[in-house]
């Protein structure tokens, strides 16, 4: 196996950035990378692009599994084309695909392609697999920053300044652009991966995904919701992965621990 950090110009983001890789052995695995699975894990606010290797068994899991992993970085953008200029969706969603296909030949097809992310990586996970179906065959959000009442949990006048400048006007934020509400209720059903979303019970962003899953139901969108004790930390988000490996890769649920 290979664990590979780069850094690299995103044009989107106006800036160098920091980029994880990890790649099966090609000695176990005598298939070109092009054939190989590919899961994108992003982080969360507090965390960077190396978070999910330093502290989960993800390298394991992608050697068991021939996983290619794709660990890029979001800052603390929500990962959010942002007022100030820098587009970090697009950085996700366009720019970093094209960047792999042409570096790595990485071919993306969408049966082979999943995405993932705790907390404010969560928001990202189902921002992609919500606006850009035709990318993913299975997405999850881990604890995740689901609802735009994330605000009122952080009432903060340090924090609200952040926000202030990640999403513009906050009075104007519930039924925009950044909200999940609105990603289910325009999405159409047909051609969304399969989606997981988890939370532990103990979680401060509990009642998040709990409205998600019930803004899911409402608009017809299918979404498989799983709950157990749990706080917001890697602990949680480790056993998740799993579960969330075996749900993309159903054929394959009996090579990872859950």
């Amino acid at each position: 196996m290979a664990l590979i950090r780069i850094d690299h110009v995103s044009a989107a983001v106006q800036q160098t950035l920091p980029l994880n890789l990890v790649l099966p052995d090609p000695a176990r695995w005598v298939r070109p990378l092009s054939e190989l699975p590919v899961l994108f894990l992003l982080h969360g606010l507090s965390e960077d692009a190396g978070a999910w290797l330093r502290n989960t068994q993800i390298e394991a899991y992608a050697e068991r599994l021939g996983l290619v992993v794709v660990a890029p970085s979001g800052g603390r953008s929500f990962y959010s084309d942002l007022p100030t200029g820098q587009a970090w969706f697009r950085y996700l969603t366009k720019e970093l695909p094209a960047w792999l296909r042409n570096t790595f030949r990485l071919t993306l097809d969408r049966d082979r392609t999943f995405i993932a992310g705790s907390s404010m990586g969560g928001y990202g996970a189902m921002k992609a697999a919500l606006l850009c179906p035709e990318a993913f065959a299975a997405a999850a959000s881990f604890s995740g920053a689901l609802s735009m009442d994330i605000v009122r949990y952080n009432p903060d006048d340090a924090r609200r300044a952040e926000f202030s400048l990640l999403f513009g006007d906050l009075d104007k934020l519930p039924g925009s652009d950044f909200d999940p509400k609105v990603w289910l209720r325009e999405a159409d059903p047909s051609r969304l991966p399969r989606i997981l979303v988890t939370c532990g019970l103990q979680d401060e962003l509990y009642p998040f995904s709990q409205q998600f899953v019930g803004w899911a139901r409402e608009a017809g969108v299918d979404v498989s919701y799983h709950e157990e004790p749990g706080f917001h930390d890697w602990f949680f988000w480790n056993r998740q992965l799993a579960r969330f490996l075996a749900f993309a890769l159903p054929g394959r649920a009996s090579e990872v621990e859950t």
